[in-house]
């Protein structure tokens, strides 16, 4: 009779110590604003070289800053990762995310540090990628359109209902299109190039790649995204067409920030120093990431658009990553586009 209460008072009090053990592991509260099969390798890798469990919510670069500034008192979330930069340094400018200077800093490209320098390191770029469009070819040709080269073709009549791309207010891709255009244009004719461009745009997804997934699946003949986006899709077998707009195009920097206040700051920085590291940057090819790692030694996959090969605007991060502009353009998108949004 002892040796049964002892056994069963051994095995209550082994569950106690595994339970405090769970209670007690280390934990990482991280927001990831790429493609879901990017995050999900990233967290499943990164569990697997450190004893922290991460808990982590795929959100688009729009909402990750909301919800981050929403938590402003009470931070939940201890690091953002990916998405593209002006969100990030907007945060930055709003106090929202601090100060880290990783040791990884050396091994990166100038875009990257200078992304970090730019904020007083309250970011810093993790990948980069040109802003383009993506086109299915059965579509476009089924209907005799010729495929657009520039931006100026993305007002042809015949591409009524033909174009999709996501909401400025919650995709950052979307917001960076819309920052391209009034810095090619001047803000008014950017306005009014958008609003004639509504004419033939079908739907505004939350989610910035979701436009070209849409083409890629025939269900719209052109999506305004990144172009490693529709890179991923033709390179998953889909008759899809990459273009880089003639007249020029902006860029992203998918950046990267440690929560102002963060619970668990120094599994944050953990994640922060090892994802810059180049055997980390070179695994993104095997969840299809096309775009261009931030650290010099990782490997570029061979389909990547080449940054060289794009007339790239000298995209400017600092004015159209800060509150102030932020602001002001996705408020007038609001009245002038959003509300003739078909």
């Amino acid at each position: 009779m002892r040796k049964n209460y002892l056994a069963t008072a051994a095995l209550a009090a082994g569950s106690v110590l595994a339970s405090q053990a769970v209670a007690n592991a280390a934990e990482l509260n991280l927001i990831c604003s790429a493609d879901v099969v990017i995050c999900e390798l990233l967290v499943e890798t990164f569990e697997a070289q450190h004893d922290i469990d991460v808990s982590m919510v795929r959100l688009s670069s729009g909402e990750a800053y909301a919800k981050v500034r929403a938590e402003a008192r009470n931070p939940k979330t201890d690091i953002w990762w990916g998405g593209t930069g002006d969100p990030h340094l907007q945060a930055a400018a709003d106090g929202l995310t601090m100060s880290y200077k990783s040791p990884m800093l050396d091994e990166l490209l100038p875009w990257a540090v200078k992304q970090a320098e730019s904020a007083d390191y309250k970011t810093v770029g993790v990948y980069s990628g040109a802003l383009g469009w993506g086109y299915n070819k059965e579509v476009l040709a089924g209907k005799g359109i010729e495929p657009p080269k520039c931006w100026a073709d993305l007002l042809n009549p015949a591409l009524k209902g033909e174009i999709q791309v996501a909401n400025p207010n919650s995709s950052g891709t979307a917001y960076t299109a819309l920052a391209t255009l009034v810095q090619l244009m001047g803000e008014d004719e950017a306005f009014e190039f958008l609003k004639k461009m509504n004419d033939n745009v079908s739907q505004y997804t939350k989610s910035g790649s979701a436009p070209v997934k849409a083409a890629a699946r025939g269900e719209t003949g052109i999506g305004i995204v990144f172009m490693h986006d529709a890179v991923s899709q033709a390179v998953e077998g889909f008759p899809v067409g990459v273009v880089a707009p003639c007249e020029g195009t902006g860029y992203e920097i998918g950046s990267m920030s440690i929560v102002e206040r963060a619970r668990n700051v120094e599994e944050a920085k953990t994640w922060y120093d090892w994802v810059l590291k180049a055997d980390v940057q070179s695994l993104l090819k095997e969840a299809k990431s096309f775009q261009i790692p931030s650290n010099a030694s990782a490997e570029v996959p061979e389909e990547s658009p080449s940054l060289d090969e794009v007339k790239l605007i000298d995209y400017d991060f600092t004015t159209y990553g800060s509150s102030e502009k932020r602001k002001a353009l996705l408020e007038r998108w609001d009245r002038e586009i959003g509300a003739i949004a078909n």
